[in-house]
């Protein structure tokens, strides 16, 4: 580019820019987007009930009367006391199903320590007759010997 096209094109810029700045409010002026707060007192506050049309699509909104709402509130009862019922049952359920362990548990603790016992008692024997064959041997042997 050449001197001239770039100042030409600068100067249109510039151009621009003083265009765009005449047209736009200068910030005293601008009011803030924010949402407006009014106090709930305030007499310039009115509140008035409007009639629409069926085919509105304000009068389609969800809005319900008492009775609908007194009726889901029945429903939603009624659920979680269903859901309250079952939770119960299948906690008794669990707590008959840990007792049936526990009682299962204790009798096979109580095998266990019979059948140790019996263990412990045979080993006890076993031994016995074994050091008993084994001093009658050595003394067989002993006696060849000499």
């Amino acid at each position: 580019m050449s001197k001239t096209q770039s100042s030409s094109s600068a100067s249109s810029i510039s151009d621009d820019n003083n265009e765009s700045s005449k047209q736009r409010p200068k910030i005293g002026i601008r009011r803030c987007s924010a949402s407006i707060i009014v106090h709930r007192d305030s007499l310039e506050l009115e509140l008035t009930d409007e009639v629409y049309d069926e085919d509105d699509a304000r009068a389609m909104s969800p809005r319900r009367n008492s009775q609908d709402v007194q009726k889901m509130g029945e429903q939603a009862r009624r659920a979680l006391e269903e859901q309250a019922r079952a939770l119960h049952s299948s906690l008794l359920a669990l707590v008959d199903r840990v007792e049936s362990v526990k009682s299962e548990h204790d009798k096979l603790e109580g095998e266990n320590k019979f059948l140790q016992s019996y263990i412990g008692e045979l080993m006890s024997t076993s031994k016995i007759t074994a050091t008993g064959a084994n001093k009658g041997k050595g003394k067989g042997k002993g006696s060849r010997a000499k």
